[in-house]
């Protein structure tokens, strides 16, 4: 397979960032319209937290030969073929007779899902030339943090005015929009379709090994990045409780549950805009340590809050800083992986991610039934600050900064 050159100008990349958008806000709409149908259906908040646990156990199933598929496909064509996917199965689900044909659905989308992070990913780094890539990034966190603001209302609003069934539609039409627009960027790969593998069980233990070389030939990247992954699962733990510690320990009431995370949403969408404006001037290695370290005190203060004044104040702090540390993370793994294996390398590592996380959060929730869950978020943040302390050393080190180089001399390369 050949990659061809990248492109110079900014066409493609507003296309895919309009593309990702529509997805990303898709994605939201969804999700408040199947919690709302679910709910509706049995009445029961198990089967409504039962869709919350579908993706990280479908990844875990996938996500071991997912890569094995993209890297010798188009991934601009595997991208579209997940948005009609996703668009043809969200369009049945308001004729599903049961939950168990939805959550069937659920785990279809899923496995669309599972194809599209990795495709995605690698088709960004084949698009966008090293130079561009974290300005790309940071309007990208830009476009991620709009959507967590926008979707949601979309899809309450279209609920109300329409209804679910009506509102799912919709949404289905925006995927299938999404992929054609899809069709309107280069393909920017040759494939050869003769020297395509069969997807075979012995295929998929060779693509294993390549992955595994890589990571033992590519030490630095491999912490990096898993340790960045190591870290977020910290706060995807404590935000699976964060419903029952801000209003059964903080005391906070639904209605001001809800600003707070609407508050927070734009404290996203204010750091990704400011990122998106001075991302130039701020180096890579900077952009990942201020984003984590900031990040991490927003839990920090969050985990000792007493009132909803000083909870919205680490809210802001962790909201604001999240979309520095996702570009800068996105960033630097585009640069260091090399293209002809990311599809592999990012399914094995969200294969990782997915299965730490699931084992992660059922341990904390029965830790939290044991001591005090004030206790448990408090040590759980505390940890993570710790270990973002140690990463960000590991960050500034004077001699890794060939790592976090921004030009086309070190971009996809297998340093190690």
């Amino acid at each position: 397979m050949c990659i061809i050159k990248n492109p110079k100008s900014w066409k493609h990349p507003a296309l895919l960032l309009i593309t990702i958008g529509i997805s990303n806000i898709g994605d939201f709409i969804h999700l408040v319209a199947i919690n709302i149908m679910v709910y509706q259906l049995t009445g029961s908040a198990a089967a409504v937290a039962g869709l919350w646990i579908i993706s990280p156990l479908t990844n875990i199933v996938t996500k071991f030969w997912t890569g094995s598929f993209i890297d010798y496909r188009s991934k601009r064509k595997v991208m579209g073929a997940t948005f009609i996917l996703r668009g043809l199965f969200i369009c049945l689900i308001p004729y599903a007779p049961n939950m168990v044909v939805i959550y069937g659905i659920l785990v279809i989308l899923s496995v669309g899902k599972a194809f599209y992070n990795p495709a995605s990913m690698t088709y960004v780094a084949i698009l966008i030339p090293t130079e561009k890539r974290k300005r790309f990034n940071s309007v990208r966190s830009f476009v991620d943090s709009g959507a967590f603001i926008i979707g949601p209302a979309i899809g309450g609003a279209l609920i109300l005015s329409t209804s679910v069934e009506a509102t799912l539609w919709i949404n289905a039409i925006s995927f299938i929009l999404a992929a054609i627009l899809l069709l309107l960027l280069p393909e920017k790969e040759e494939i050869d379709k003769e020297a395509i593998p069969a997807l075979t069980i012995s295929q998929v233990v060779r693509d294993f090994t390549v992955v595994q070389k890589f990571m033992r030939e590519n030490k630095y990247v491999t912490f990096i990045y898993l340790g960045s992954i190591i870290i977020m699962i910290f706060s995807f733990a404590m935000d699976a409780q964060e419903v029952v510690f801000t209003q059964q320990v903080i005391g906070l009431s639904e209605l001001e549950y809800s600003l707070l995370i609407s508050i927070t949403g734009i404290g996203s969408l204010v750091g990704a805009m400011l990122l998106t404006i001075f991302s130039n001037k701020m180096s890579l290695r900077h952009m990942i340590v201020i984003g984590l370290i900031m990040w991490t005190v927003g839990y920090v203060i969050y985990a000792f809050s007493w009132s909803f004044a000083s909870i919205i104040v680490g809210f802001v702090i962790l909201g604001f800083f999240n979309v520095f540390l996702n570009a800068g993370i996105m960033t630097f793994y585009q640069n260091n992986v090399s293209i002809e294996v990311m599809g592999r390398v990012t399914s094995i590592y969200q294969l990782i991610q997915s299965a730490i996380q699931v084992i992660f959060i059922l341990a904390i929730g029965v830790v939290a039934d044991l001591v005090s869950l004030r206790m448990t978020i408090v040590t759980l943040a505390l940890v993570m600050l710790v270990a973002s302390i140690i990463f960000s050393v590991s960050v500034l080190k004077p001699d890794k900064q060939g790592f976090y180089r921004e030009d086309d001399g070190e971009s996809n390369l297998e340093v190690k």
